[in-house]
């Protein structure tokens, strides 16, 4: 697999396309997989909370996924794009009001007690709705749920609920955890929140703040034969130079997330014994976003923010800042997701002349020192692109007589000038597209948030015929009425810009040659790794 090849892919197309351009050298099926071994991997976080019920986000799934297990998982080949995990089966009900969960039966927890629908019952009501980040939206109309024996769980709602929202949001607002080791306790210090129990391939054994987490093999997992590891060392490398020459050196084995720096990879893949895969992400993408404040006067002129999209060279960002290793957005929906996504939305080609005559027109002509006014722009840290990013879009502005005033900060100052106190002008996010618009798309222009809620909509920005739309396509249970519903969501958004969307990317998997069965569902990288393995 070449480098050159690698990188004139488009990550993020839909369906057989992407599956044939993506694919990797024919690895061991996996039932064939040998067993044994030790994996190290590259983390370069270190989640204070790893309890993915409570924080479902990809830094804590990446180690969690292993030993905590939702319901069920993406997959290239399921039935709607899912597989079984502690749910065998489904089905939603007519009115949108219940949906009714078939429970693996004969799990065990890591600590031997049996798994049974009363833990599904205790995650959904006590964690998953009042305090998962992503959960309390989906399950916002959740009221109850039955267990008339212990391997069915019956969910029920106030209002009605689509079936599609509640399908594609599994994977990611669904990890159960153990009802003994949570019930009357306080679940936000709970003990088990940082040394996990769960019913996964591997149990969590071990952590040294600084240096790793270790997770060994489950003996009782439910699927026999697997997990095929003996353990799964997640070394904490924050250096991504570093995780690079460990993987040269193997010290490690993989580094996920684009750990190796994108700018490493056309060395690093000329390297013997080592891959570079680019599928595996599917469900996972991230999506390079202009956050506006819409208090600010300028801003609240459509033209104004008009002239800003046309401002920005999409194909520079993909080519420059991602060297190829992402796609120009057109709209809040990626292209990924062919369920949603509607390509008919209004575009804004570069173009700095049309630019500059919006901002004309809208009566901002330029000073004389060729300014027309300032903006305070503040770039997320969280990667090197959406920093980068930061930097062009500096330039891009000064283009058009914007004197964007750059604002860098840590993580934990960052959200808080963004997301508290409103602190900023212009904003860079990358917020990740979940599978549906409604898990963490549409609170991105969504009106009413609360402040302090990371993001979200804390621009200001308020329409109610797109929260009309959103509020009607919450209560949609008819499948097509619903995607309908959303395809007049982006056309809205892209039409009216309450934010730019500017690009989208999937993640790079980089591998020594041994690591066997490495991204075969759509979010391996925060999957349970059960039949990963270590060719000796």
């Amino acid at each position: 697999m070449t480098i050159a090849n690698l990188s004139r892919r488009t990550f993020l197309q839909a369906g057989a396309g992407l599956l044939a351009s993506t694919a990797l050298p024919t690895l061991a099926r996996a039932q064939d997989a040998p067993s044994g071994g030790r994996l190290i991997v590259a983390a370069d976080s270190e989640p204070k909370n790893l309890n993915p019920a409570i924080v479902a986000s990809n830094g804590v799934f990446f180690i969690a996924s292993k030993v905590i297990e939702p319901l069920a998982e993406a997959s290239f080949e399921g039935k709607d794009g899912l597989s079984p995990r502690l749910a065998t089966s489904w089905e939603g009900s007519a009115d949108g009001k219940s949906v009714t969960f078939r429970l693996r039966e004969g799990v065990k927890w890591h600590d031997g007690k049996p798994f049974t629908s009363a833990d599904v019952a205790y995650s959904a009501l006590n964690i998953w709705k009042p305090l998962q980040n992503l959960g309390r939206l989906v399950f916002a109309n959740l009221e109850a749920v039955d267990t008339p024996d212990a391997a069915t769980a019956v969910f029920r709602f106030s209002k009605p609920t689509p079936f599609q929202l509640i399908r594609n949001a599994l994977p990611v607002v669904s990890s159960v955890v153990p009802k003994h080791l949570y019930e009357g306790t306080d679940i936000a210090t709970n003990p088990a929140n940082v040394k996990l129990v769960g019913t996964g391939p591997f149990k969590f054994t071990e952590y040294k703040p600084g240096e790793y987490y270790r997770l060994t093999r489950n003996a009782d997992y439910w699927n026999k034969g697997e997990p095929k590891l003996d353990e799964v060392i997640f070394r904490v490398l924050p250096d991504r130079a570093g995780a690079g020459a460990a993987l040269e050196a193997e010290e490690i084995q993989l580094a996920a997330f684009s750990a190796i720096p994108l700018t490493d990879l056309a060395r690093i893949s000329k390297v013997p014994d080592i891959k570079v895969i680019s599928k595996g992400y599917e469900a996972l993408t991230y999506q390079l976003v202009l956050e506006i404040n819409h208090r600010r006067k300028e801003l609240a002129d459509l033209k104004v923010r008009q002239a800003i999209a046309h401002a920005i060279d999409k194909k520079f960002v993909v080519d420059t800042i991602f060297l190829g290793y992402a796609a120009a957005s057109t709209g809040p929906v990626p292209k990924n997701a062919p369920e949603f996504y509607d390509a008919s939305v209004p575009a804004y080609d570069f173009d700095v002349a049309k630019a500059n005559a919006l901002l004309d027109e809208a009566g901002y002509p330029k000073g004389a020192d060729g300014n027309r006014f300032s903006l305070k722009l503040r770039p997320a840290p969280y990667f090197n692109e959406t920093k980068q990013f930061g930097a062009y879009l500096r330039q891009a502005l000064a283009a058009i007589g914007i004197d964007a005033q750059l604002v860098n900060a840590d993580s934990a100052a960052h959200q808080k000038a963004v997301y508290t106190d409103h602190d900023f002008d212009l904003a860079v996010a990358p917020p990740v597209f979940r599978g549906d618009p409604a898990i963490s798309t549409t609170i991105l222009v969504k009106s009413g948030t609360p402040a302090g809620v990371p993001f979200s909509n804390q621009g200001g920005y308020e329409n109610k015929e797109l929260d009309d739309i959103i509020a009607k396509a919450a209560e949609t249970v008819d499948t097509k009425a619903r995607t309908d519903l959303y395809k007049q969501f982006q056309k809205l958004v892209a039409a009216d810009l309450p934010l730019i969307n500017v690009a989208e990317w999937g993640f790079i998997t980089v591998a020594r040659d041994s690591v066997l069965n490495v991204s075969n569902n759509p979010r391996w990288a925060v999957s349970s790794w059960a039949d990963t393995a270590l060719q000796s």
